[in-house]
């Protein structure tokens, strides 16, 4: 029994839900997203609400189940309200610079990397004397905008010893203490 699977998703005003055979199109004001399901899932929309149901009781089925109503939540989620995610460049010298959708950034290598950002995704550097550069990413889709945070993220991952690095502006990254001397 998937508890997430049973709870129906609510339609928001200003959002419309299209059934296409097996694939479900989401519009709203921040953009438009559409998504394939398996026929084992099967989805109807009703008042303002979408249920999801199993065709029958199978390990894959009973997967799915929550998977898909997660997944239509989040599409509902992001084309009416929108996704932000945050990273903090720390280190001596790390900076980031936006050009159109090009973010250019210096974390420490003998050169700067120069990374393409898709259309879909709004990027934001913010730099004040003092503090870390923080580069902004928004975006309705929140696949998108998680993978392209992680490959950032990637380049230069936050150590555990200086704390050194691109981190995500709300996570914890546990300290490990440095070498003793021997006496």
């Amino acid at each position: 029994m998937s508890r997430i699977g049973n709870n129906p998703v609510n339609i928001p005003e200003g959002v419309s839900v299209n059934l296409d055979g097996n694939c479900i199109n989401v519009k709203g004001k921040l953009g438009e997203l559409s998504q394939d399901f398996n026929p084992l899932i099967s989805i109807e929309i009703k008042d303002n609400l979408i249920s999801f149901s199993r065709n029958n009781d199978h390990k894959e089925s009973r997967s799915m189940h929550g998977l898909y109503r997660a997944l239509v939540y989040n599409m509902i989620k992001g084309v009416s309200v929108g996704y932000t995610k945050k990273l903090e460049f720390i280190g001596v010298g790390y900076r980031a610079i936006v050009s159109g959708q090009t973010l250019d950034f210096s974390v420490g290598f003998s050169h700067n990397i120069a990374m393409q950002i898709p259309q879909e995704i709004k990027v934001i550097a913010e730099t004040d004397k003092g503090k870390a550069p923080i580069v902004t990413l928004t975006s309705y889709n929140k696949q998108l905008l998680g993978a392209v945070a992680s490959k950032i993220r990637s380049f230069r991952p936050p150590e555990p010893y200086k704390g050194k690095g691109i981190r995500y502006v709300d996570e914890y990254v546990r300290r490990k203490a440095g070498k003793t001397s021997a006496s």
